[in-house]
Protein backbone atom coordinates (compact mmCIF):
# COMPACT_ATOMS: atom_id res chain seq x y z
CA UNK A 1 0.00 0.00 0.00
CA UNK A 2 0.90 3.55 -0.96
CA UNK A 3 1.71 6.26 1.29
CA UNK A 4 -1.16 8.04 -0.24
CA UNK A 5 -3.53 5.13 0.17
CA UNK A 6 -2.43 4.89 3.67
CA UNK A 7 -3.66 8.37 4.34
CA UNK A 8 -6.55 7.65 2.63
CA UNK A 9 -7.07 4.86 4.96
CA UNK A 10 -6.73 7.24 7.46
CA UNK A 11 -9.53 9.53 6.37
CA UNK A 12 -11.91 7.23 5.88
CA UNK A 13 -11.56 5.65 9.54
CA UNK A 14 -12.96 9.04 10.42
CA UNK A 15 -15.74 8.42 8.74
CA UNK A 16 -16.77 5.35 10.32
CA UNK A 17 -19.45 4.96 12.93
CA UNK A 18 -19.17 1.88 14.66
CA UNK A 19 -16.06 1.51 17.49
CA UNK A 20 -15.20 -2.00 16.64
CA UNK A 21 -15.02 -1.34 13.07
CA UNK A 22 -12.85 1.85 13.89
CA UNK A 23 -10.46 -0.36 15.89
CA UNK A 24 -10.37 -2.58 12.82
CA UNK A 25 -9.71 0.16 10.36
CA UNK A 26 -7.04 1.97 12.78
CA UNK A 27 -4.95 -1.71 13.23
CA UNK A 28 -4.80 -1.91 9.40
CA UNK A 29 -4.05 1.96 9.09
CA UNK A 30 -0.92 1.20 11.85
CA UNK A 31 0.07 -1.56 9.20
CA UNK A 32 0.84 0.85 6.07
CA UNK A 33 4.36 0.50 5.21
CA UNK A 34 6.11 3.42 4.62
CA UNK A 35 8.93 3.44 1.73
CA UNK A 36 12.52 4.01 3.50
CA UNK A 37 12.67 6.74 1.78
CA UNK A 38 10.51 9.79 0.27
CA UNK A 39 10.91 13.23 -1.79
CA UNK A 40 9.97 16.63 -0.96
CA UNK A 41 6.57 16.72 -2.54
CA UNK A 42 5.75 14.37 0.35
CA UNK A 43 6.55 16.16 3.30
CA UNK A 44 2.99 17.31 4.37
CA UNK A 45 2.14 13.32 4.41
CA UNK A 46 3.82 12.76 8.02
CA UNK A 47 3.43 13.49 11.55
CA UNK A 48 6.39 15.21 12.16
CA UNK A 49 9.60 16.31 10.47
CA UNK A 50 12.81 15.65 12.30
CA UNK A 51 16.19 17.81 11.06
CA UNK A 52 18.80 16.04 12.68
CA UNK A 53 21.53 18.19 11.25
CA UNK A 54 23.83 20.04 13.91
CA UNK A 55 22.09 23.52 15.56
CA UNK A 56 24.07 25.77 13.13
CA UNK A 57 22.59 24.07 10.08
CA UNK A 58 19.09 24.65 11.37
CA UNK A 59 19.64 28.22 12.61
CA UNK A 60 20.53 28.71 9.11
CA UNK A 61 17.77 27.29 7.38
CA UNK A 62 15.41 24.40 7.71
CA UNK A 63 11.92 22.98 6.73
CA UNK A 64 8.89 25.13 8.23
CA UNK A 65 7.56 23.43 11.16
CA UNK A 66 10.43 21.02 11.58
CA UNK A 67 11.89 19.89 14.60
CA UNK A 68 15.41 19.95 15.80
CA UNK A 69 17.20 16.84 17.01
CA UNK A 70 20.57 16.82 16.19
CA UNK A 71 22.62 13.69 16.26
CA UNK A 72 25.97 15.63 16.25
CA UNK A 73 25.86 19.16 17.90
CA UNK A 74 28.12 21.41 16.34
CA UNK A 75 31.10 20.76 18.31
CA UNK A 76 30.79 16.99 17.53
CA UNK A 77 30.50 17.92 13.81
CA UNK A 78 33.48 19.91 13.71
CA UNK A 79 35.61 17.63 15.89
CA UNK A 80 34.38 14.45 13.36
CA UNK A 81 35.18 16.76 10.36
CA UNK A 82 38.85 17.07 11.72
CA UNK A 83 39.35 13.73 12.87
CA UNK A 84 38.67 13.12 8.94
CA UNK A 85 40.91 15.51 7.68
CA UNK A 86 43.56 15.12 10.22
CA UNK A 87 43.65 11.50 10.78
CA UNK A 88 41.45 8.99 8.82
CA UNK A 89 38.26 8.65 7.52
CA UNK A 90 37.90 5.17 9.60
CA UNK A 91 38.74 6.49 13.05
CA UNK A 92 36.32 9.47 11.99
CA UNK A 93 33.53 7.20 11.23
CA UNK A 94 34.28 5.10 14.60
CA UNK A 95 34.45 8.12 16.68
CA UNK A 96 31.10 9.64 14.76
CA UNK A 97 29.04 6.17 15.10
CA UNK A 98 29.67 5.91 19.12
CA UNK A 99 28.36 9.86 18.93
CA UNK A 100 25.24 9.45 16.78
CA UNK A 101 24.22 5.97 18.87
CA UNK A 102 24.67 7.78 22.03
CA UNK A 103 22.44 10.86 20.83
CA UNK A 104 20.23 8.79 19.26
CA UNK A 105 19.66 7.19 22.38
CA UNK A 106 19.14 10.28 24.16
CA UNK A 107 16.45 11.29 22.16
CA UNK A 108 14.54 8.27 22.49
CA UNK A 109 14.58 8.25 25.69
CA UNK A 110 13.07 11.90 25.86
CA UNK A 111 12.26 13.63 22.97
CA UNK A 112 10.45 10.38 21.36
CA UNK A 113 9.20 8.77 24.55
CA UNK A 114 5.66 9.88 24.35
CA UNK A 115 5.30 8.64 20.62
CA UNK A 116 2.54 5.84 20.09
CA UNK A 117 3.01 3.27 17.70
CA UNK A 118 0.80 4.69 14.71
CA UNK A 119 3.26 7.51 14.64
CA UNK A 120 5.30 8.57 11.47
CA UNK A 121 7.83 10.94 11.45
CA UNK A 122 10.44 11.99 8.20
CA UNK A 123 13.80 12.54 8.76
CA UNK A 124 16.28 14.32 7.21
CA UNK A 125 19.82 15.92 7.63
CA UNK A 126 22.08 17.91 4.78
CA UNK A 127 22.00 15.61 1.64
CA UNK A 128 19.68 12.48 3.38
CA UNK A 129 23.30 10.52 3.95
CA UNK A 130 24.15 8.56 7.22
CA UNK A 131 22.98 11.33 10.19
CA UNK A 132 19.55 11.12 8.65
CA UNK A 133 19.87 7.01 7.19
CA UNK A 134 21.16 6.18 11.16
CA UNK A 135 18.37 7.77 12.84
CA UNK A 136 15.18 6.38 10.94
CA UNK A 137 17.26 2.82 10.63
CA UNK A 138 16.97 3.49 14.97
CA UNK A 139 13.32 4.27 14.36
CA UNK A 140 11.87 1.32 11.87
CA UNK A 141 13.72 -1.03 14.39
CA UNK A 142 11.65 0.05 17.24
CA UNK A 143 8.45 -0.45 15.23
CA UNK A 144 7.83 3.02 14.17
CA UNK A 145 7.25 3.73 10.30
CA UNK A 146 9.86 6.62 9.91
CA UNK A 147 11.01 7.68 6.76
CA UNK A 148 14.07 9.36 4.79
CA UNK A 149 14.16 12.54 2.80
CA UNK A 150 15.62 12.19 -0.30
CA UNK A 151 18.60 14.20 -1.00
CA UNK A 152 18.24 15.72 2.44
CA UNK A 153 17.74 19.49 3.01
CA UNK A 154 19.81 20.36 -0.47
CA UNK A 155 16.94 18.95 -2.13
CA UNK A 156 14.69 20.68 -0.14
CA UNK A 157 16.19 23.51 -0.86
CA UNK A 158 16.66 23.18 -4.40
CA UNK A 159 12.98 22.67 -4.58
CA UNK A 160 12.13 26.10 -2.61
CA UNK A 161 14.64 27.93 -5.13
CA UNK A 162 12.64 26.72 -8.02
CA UNK A 163 9.13 26.95 -6.93
CA UNK A 164 9.99 30.70 -6.04
CA UNK A 165 10.80 31.17 -9.75
CA UNK A 166 6.84 30.01 -10.94
CA UNK A 167 4.83 29.92 -7.48
CA UNK A 168 4.36 33.81 -7.31
CA UNK A 169 2.63 33.76 -10.82
CA UNK A 170 -0.34 31.86 -9.69
CA UNK A 171 -1.54 35.31 -7.46
CA UNK A 172 -3.08 38.59 -8.12
CA UNK A 173 -1.63 40.91 -5.69
CA UNK A 174 -2.71 44.72 -4.58
CA UNK A 175 -0.12 46.47 -4.11
CA UNK A 176 0.28 48.54 -0.54
CA UNK A 177 1.51 51.91 -1.29
CA UNK A 178 1.85 55.04 0.42
CA UNK A 179 4.65 57.67 1.92
CA UNK A 180 6.44 56.34 4.83
CA UNK A 181 4.38 56.57 7.92
CA UNK A 182 0.81 56.15 5.99
CA UNK A 183 0.28 52.49 8.31
CA UNK A 184 0.64 50.73 5.27
CA UNK A 185 1.77 47.33 7.29
CA UNK A 186 -0.93 48.09 10.37
CA UNK A 187 -3.69 48.30 7.61
CA UNK A 188 -1.94 44.92 5.63
CA UNK A 189 -2.46 43.57 9.58
CA UNK A 190 -5.84 44.26 9.45
CA UNK A 191 -6.71 42.89 6.37
CA UNK A 192 -5.39 39.93 7.96
CA UNK A 193 -8.10 40.05 10.63
CA UNK A 194 -10.51 40.92 8.67
CA UNK A 195 -9.90 37.15 6.71
CA UNK A 196 -8.26 38.83 3.25
CA UNK A 197 -5.23 37.01 2.25
CA UNK A 198 -2.03 38.81 3.12
CA UNK A 199 2.00 38.60 2.42
CA UNK A 200 3.69 40.37 5.00
CA UNK A 201 7.15 40.55 3.80
CA UNK A 202 8.35 43.06 6.18
CA UNK A 203 7.15 40.36 9.31
CA UNK A 204 9.10 37.63 7.47
CA UNK A 205 12.24 39.67 6.92
CA UNK A 206 11.97 41.41 10.78
CA UNK A 207 12.59 44.80 9.39
CA UNK A 208 10.45 47.64 8.65
CA UNK A 209 12.41 48.48 5.38
CA UNK A 210 13.71 51.59 6.24
CA UNK A 211 17.41 53.09 7.28
CA UNK A 212 15.84 52.69 10.85
CA UNK A 213 13.74 49.94 10.00
CA UNK A 214 15.97 46.89 12.39
CA UNK A 215 13.67 46.28 14.62
CA UNK A 216 14.79 46.13 18.45
CA UNK A 217 16.41 42.95 19.83
CA UNK A 218 15.11 40.62 16.61
CA UNK A 219 17.89 40.26 14.09
CA UNK A 220 16.87 39.07 10.56
CA UNK A 221 16.64 35.39 9.25
CA UNK A 222 19.37 34.21 7.08
CA UNK A 223 18.52 34.85 3.17
CA UNK A 224 17.48 31.17 2.67
CA UNK A 225 15.14 31.33 6.02
CA UNK A 226 13.43 34.29 4.86
CA UNK A 227 13.00 32.46 1.52
CA UNK A 228 11.68 29.24 3.16
CA UNK A 229 9.08 31.35 4.91
CA UNK A 230 8.37 33.06 1.90
CA UNK A 231 7.50 29.99 -0.14
CA UNK A 232 5.65 28.65 2.65
CA UNK A 233 3.53 31.25 2.99
CA UNK A 234 2.71 31.41 -0.59
CA UNK A 235 1.94 27.83 -0.93
CA UNK A 236 -0.35 28.27 1.80
CA UNK A 237 -2.86 31.23 0.27
CA UNK A 238 -5.86 30.62 -2.77
CA UNK A 239 -5.18 31.37 -6.01
CA UNK A 240 -8.29 32.38 -6.92
CA UNK A 241 -8.72 35.02 -4.35
CA UNK A 242 -6.69 38.68 -4.06
CA UNK A 243 -3.62 38.60 -2.17
CA UNK A 244 -2.46 41.65 -0.21
CA UNK A 245 0.98 43.10 -0.27
CA UNK A 246 2.87 46.06 0.81
CA UNK A 247 5.25 48.05 -1.51
CA UNK A 248 8.70 47.11 -1.13
CA UNK A 249 12.27 47.81 -3.13
CA UNK A 250 14.27 44.80 -4.14
CA UNK A 251 15.69 44.85 -0.52
CA UNK A 252 14.26 44.72 3.31
CA UNK A 253 17.14 45.76 5.39
CA UNK A 254 20.24 42.89 3.97
CA UNK A 255 17.65 40.48 2.69
CA UNK A 256 16.65 40.56 -0.82
CA UNK A 257 13.12 39.69 -2.02
CA UNK A 258 12.91 36.96 -4.31
CA UNK A 259 12.98 38.07 -8.02
CA UNK A 260 9.90 36.37 -9.66
CA UNK A 261 8.22 37.53 -6.65
CA UNK A 262 9.00 41.00 -7.06
CA UNK A 263 8.39 41.18 -10.95
CA UNK A 264 5.27 39.91 -10.10
CA UNK A 265 4.59 43.07 -7.27
CA UNK A 266 5.42 45.17 -9.36
CA UNK A 267 3.47 44.84 -12.81
CA UNK A 268 0.23 44.88 -9.94
CA UNK A 269 -2.61 46.95 -9.17
CA UNK A 270 -1.83 49.04 -6.57
CA UNK A 271 -4.00 50.80 -4.06
CA UNK A 272 -2.76 54.30 -2.42
CA UNK A 273 -3.12 55.30 1.34
CA UNK A 274 -3.55 58.84 1.26
CA UNK A 275 -2.12 60.05 4.51
CA UNK A 276 -2.55 64.08 6.47
CA UNK A 277 1.48 65.11 7.21
CA UNK A 278 0.70 65.06 10.88
CA UNK A 279 -1.09 61.97 11.71
CA UNK A 280 1.82 60.63 9.74
CA UNK A 281 4.36 62.46 12.22
CA UNK A 282 2.56 60.92 15.37
CA UNK A 283 2.53 57.38 13.78
CA UNK A 284 6.43 57.34 13.58
CA UNK A 285 7.05 59.23 16.89
CA UNK A 286 4.96 56.54 17.85
CA UNK A 287 6.29 53.20 15.64
CA UNK A 288 9.67 54.62 16.58
CA UNK A 289 9.55 54.86 20.37
CA UNK A 290 12.73 52.14 20.80
CA UNK A 291 14.92 54.76 18.58
CA UNK A 292 13.77 57.90 20.53
CA UNK A 293 14.55 56.01 23.71
CA UNK A 294 18.15 55.06 22.74
CA UNK A 295 19.35 58.51 21.13
CA UNK A 296 22.94 56.92 20.73
CA UNK A 297 21.87 54.49 18.40
CA UNK A 298 19.46 56.69 16.10
CA UNK A 299 22.42 59.02 15.92
CA UNK A 300 24.52 56.49 14.44
CA UNK A 301 21.52 55.44 11.88
CA UNK A 302 21.23 58.87 10.91
CA UNK A 303 24.97 58.95 10.29
CA UNK A 304 24.13 56.77 7.56
CA UNK A 305 22.32 59.11 5.31
CA UNK A 306 25.71 61.53 5.78
CA UNK A 307 26.01 60.36 1.71
CA UNK A 308 23.13 61.74 0.32
CA UNK A 309 22.58 65.09 2.92
CA UNK A 310 25.93 66.02 3.68
CA UNK A 311 26.86 66.96 7.77
CA UNK A 312 25.24 70.22 8.09
CA UNK A 313 21.86 68.65 7.48
CA UNK A 314 22.73 65.61 9.65
CA UNK A 315 24.10 67.94 12.13
CA UNK A 316 20.83 69.69 12.68
CA UNK A 317 18.33 65.99 12.46
CA UNK A 318 20.96 65.45 15.59
CA UNK A 319 20.25 68.48 17.03
CA UNK A 320 16.93 67.53 17.75
CA UNK A 321 17.59 64.32 18.87
CA UNK A 322 19.71 66.26 21.86
CA UNK A 323 16.89 68.45 22.26
CA UNK A 324 13.90 65.63 22.28
CA UNK A 325 12.18 67.63 18.99
CA UNK A 326 10.64 64.60 18.60
CA UNK A 327 8.23 66.38 15.73
CA UNK A 328 10.42 68.28 14.24
CA UNK A 329 13.04 65.42 13.40
CA UNK A 330 10.77 62.90 12.35
CA UNK A 331 8.44 65.81 9.99
CA UNK A 332 12.27 67.27 8.67
CA UNK A 333 12.71 63.36 7.84
CA UNK A 334 9.65 63.06 5.90
CA UNK A 335 10.15 66.29 4.51
CA UNK A 336 14.02 65.86 3.04
CA UNK A 337 14.50 62.21 3.14
CA UNK A 338 11.72 59.65 3.08
CA UNK A 339 8.76 61.29 0.91
CA UNK A 340 11.38 62.47 -2.06
CA UNK A 341 12.59 59.38 -1.90
CA UNK A 342 8.92 57.18 -2.25
CA UNK A 343 8.02 59.40 -5.04
CA UNK A 344 11.46 59.00 -6.72
CA UNK A 345 10.93 54.86 -6.36
CA UNK A 346 7.40 54.27 -6.05
CA UNK A 347 6.32 55.93 -9.56
CA UNK A 348 9.47 54.25 -11.16
CA UNK A 349 9.07 50.45 -9.67
CA UNK A 350 4.72 50.45 -9.91
CA UNK A 351 4.06 51.76 -13.31
CA UNK A 352 0.18 51.13 -12.06
CA UNK A 353 0.40 53.61 -9.22
CA UNK A 354 -1.30 56.27 -11.39
CA UNK A 355 -4.38 54.10 -11.41
CA UNK A 356 -4.35 53.71 -8.03
CA UNK A 357 -7.25 53.25 -5.72
CA UNK A 358 -7.05 55.50 -3.25
CA UNK A 359 -7.70 54.87 0.51
CA UNK A 360 -7.82 57.99 2.16
CA UNK A 361 -7.25 57.92 6.33
CA UNK A 362 -7.78 61.49 8.49
CA UNK A 363 -7.02 59.63 11.15
CA UNK A 364 -4.54 56.30 11.51
CA UNK A 365 -6.63 55.37 15.01
CA UNK A 366 -6.87 51.71 15.55
CA UNK A 367 -10.76 51.71 14.58
CA UNK A 368 -9.96 53.51 11.91
CA UNK A 369 -7.45 51.62 10.05
CA UNK A 370 -10.25 48.61 10.90
CA UNK A 371 -12.73 50.41 9.13
CA UNK A 372 -10.51 51.08 5.83
CA UNK A 373 -9.92 47.48 5.67
CA UNK A 374 -13.47 46.54 5.49
CA UNK A 375 -14.35 48.89 3.16
CA UNK A 376 -11.49 47.76 0.89
CA UNK A 377 -12.31 44.64 0.72
CA UNK A 378 -15.42 45.36 -0.29
CA UNK A 379 -14.26 47.75 -3.10
CA UNK A 380 -12.26 44.93 -4.51
CA UNK A 381 -14.82 42.59 -3.69
CA UNK A 382 -12.30 39.79 -2.08
CA UNK A 383 -15.30 36.88 -0.78
CA UNK A 384 -13.45 36.38 2.99
CA UNK A 385 -13.75 33.21 4.72
CA UNK A 386 -17.37 32.83 6.40
CA UNK A 387 -16.09 33.07 10.15
CA UNK A 388 -13.52 36.22 9.35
Amino acid sequence: MSVVDGFRLGIAFLQIASLEDRLAALDRYAQVKFPDSVSVAQIDLFDEVIDVRSPAEFAEDHIPGARSLPVLDDAERAEIGTLYKQVSPFESKRRGAALVARNIARHLETAFADKDRAWRPLVYCWRGGKRSGAMVHMLREVGWQAAQLEGGYKAYRRDVVDRLETLPEQFRYLVLCGETGSAKSRLLEALDRAGAQVLDLEGLARHRGSVLGNLPAEPQPSQKMFETQVWDALRRLEPARPVFVEAESKKIGQLQVPEGLIHRMRAAECIRLDVPAAERVQFLIDEYAHFLADPATLKAQLDCLTGLHGKDTIGAWKSYVDQTEWSKLVADLLASHYDPAYQRSTHKNFPRLADAHVVRLASLAPEAIERAARDLLAHVGDKVPALA
